[in-house]
């Protein structure tokens, strides 16, 4: 077998694998009012069922990576599609919230294994001058799985239940174990010595676990006492890998890197301000405008078809024109879609809110690529690892932020009450103000994608 043959499948097993968890998350969206139904779970409750995934990922991602570099990245990404396909059996066949809530903890296990070693693995085999456009075939697999999600999801769910839409995990999860098994050869591990850093993990995860978590838990006093606690294990953490001689998280590649710092914050805030947005056009689209879970998929493939098709050309392109300009572009593309979505009500003309999709969607996928071409081109072969786990990590906080401050404003305003007629009113409040607040986040995004420096001369 060639290289050239190697590399194709390489990118084909990486981007199903890829594709498998925001086809989950993005489906899952279209299907939490069913899922709430079944199990009676209020809005926040049901807010859980996506941040449980969210939140065990960015905890796992940069352990994983570590792992992943000292003993091999294809064992770890092997290991992450059993783990993956093990949840989401494990999800369908839940019996209450609390179950299917433990069921997406394990998918965020091996969902953060496949996203700690994927990047990582294309980077090291893709040369910088092909690069670009590996990561972009990546990135628009990702947003195949969220353009086919909320519209596969809806004809799941309204024709043979939610459970299907982890069923449909299976198959897909064997076929990518059974390329990566006997066509990938290379383990892309670093040379061995190292010793994991076990006490720097256990931090690492403390301070993650008390800054999100907490996050969710605001305005009450909980929520500030574990963020407070997250503060504290920051320093802990911080003063730990400074002096350890094999730290999990070598903080030097921060170190007079701004191209680096930025362009992390950059995605984190990206993220942050547009993940939310299936979560919450979902629920308005069901419940304020009554329409059933099939027509709100169709609805929301919009936004990621477009993403999907932009991504790649963004991709080829940032290996040509500096990144940062065109991240920048699609941040600020981003933002004004948001602020065109901060408008709806509940007679809102369905053309206008595809428009919003279609600016958010074209955002997204001009930012995602380049960004995630600067990241990775910013710093040294040795750091691949790390940085690829960056990346994963500043997807899942980024997400898990922005689920946060959806959960926060839907509490405000609902409470626990569960979603019905007399409460519709307060979430139409809720979505409007959710997308206010990400525009506003939004302005600040553009800052720091455009402060990023360049990584061309």
């Amino acid at each position: 077998m060639t290289l050239t043959v190697e590399k194709r499948i390489l990118l084909l097993v990486t981007s199903l694998a890829s594709f498998l968890v925001p086809y989950t998350v993005s489906s899952i969206n279209v299907a939490l009012p069913a899922i709430g139904s079944d199990f009676g779970l209020d809005a926040v409750s049901m807010g859980w069922v996506t941040s449980a995934y969210l939140l065990t990922a960015a905890v796992c991602i940069i352990p994983f990576g570590k792992l992943a570099d000292m003993y091999g990245r294809k064992r770890l990404f092997i290991l992450g599609n059993i783990l993956f396909i093990v949840g989401s059996l494990f999800a369908a066949l839940s019996w209450s919230g609390y179950v299917i809530i433990a069921a997406r903890i394990v998918q965020g296990l091996g969902g953060s294994m496949v996203f700690a070693t994927s990047i990582a693995i294309i980077t090291a085999v893709f040369s910088p001058g092909e690069r670009g456009r590996a990561i972009g075939i990546i990135t628009a697999t990702v947003y195949a799985g969220l353009s086919i999600g909320p519209f596969l999801g809806g004809i799941l769910t309204q024709q043979a239940g939610w459970q299907s839409i982890f069923l449909l995990n299976v198959p897909i999860g064997i076929v990518v174990m059974v390329l990566t098994l006997g066509y990938i050869r290379g383990e892309w591990a670093e040379p061995a010595g190292q010793r994991f850093d076990i006490a720097g993990a256990i931090l690492y995860c403390i301070m993650l676990i008390g800054a999100l978590y907490g996050l969710t838990l605001l305005p009450g006093p909980d929520g500030v006492i574990w963020m407070a606690s997250g503060a504290v294990f920051l320093y802990g953490f911080y003063r730990w890998e400074r002096h350890f001689p094999y730290p999990m998280l070598d903080l030097s590649v921060f170190r007079n890197n701004r191209t680096f710092v930025l362009s992390n914050l950059a995605a984190m805030i990206n993220y942050a301000i547009v993940f939310a947005v299936g979560f919450l056009m979902s629920l308005y689209l069901q419940y304020n405008r009554g329409l059933d879970p099939q027509t709100t998929g169709i609805i929301l493939v919009t936004m990621p078809v477009v993403q999907m098709v932009v991504s790649p050309l963004a991709g080829s392109f940032s290996d040509r024109i500096e990144p940062g300009i065109l991240a920048t572009a699609g941040m600020a593309f981003t933002t004004a879609g948001l602020a065109l979505m901060a408008l709806l009500s509940p007679s809102t003309p369905l053309p206008l809110i595809i428009a919003g999709l279609i600016i958010l969607g074209f955002g997204y996928g001009l930012f995602s690529s380049p960004n995630t071409n600067a990241i990775m081109s910013s710093v040294d072969v040795r750091h691949l690892g790390v940085a690829s786990a960056m990346v994963s990590t500043m997807r899942a906080a980024g997400q898990m932020i922005s689920m946060a401050a959806a959960m926060i404003v839907l509490s405000l305003f609902i409470g626990s009450r569960p979603i019905s007629p007399p409460v519709y009113p307060e979430l139409q409040h809720s979505v409007t103000m959710t997308f206010a607040l990400f525009f506003i986040v939004g302005l600040f995004g553009i800052w720091a994608s455009y402060s990023r420096g360049t990584i061309r001369m």
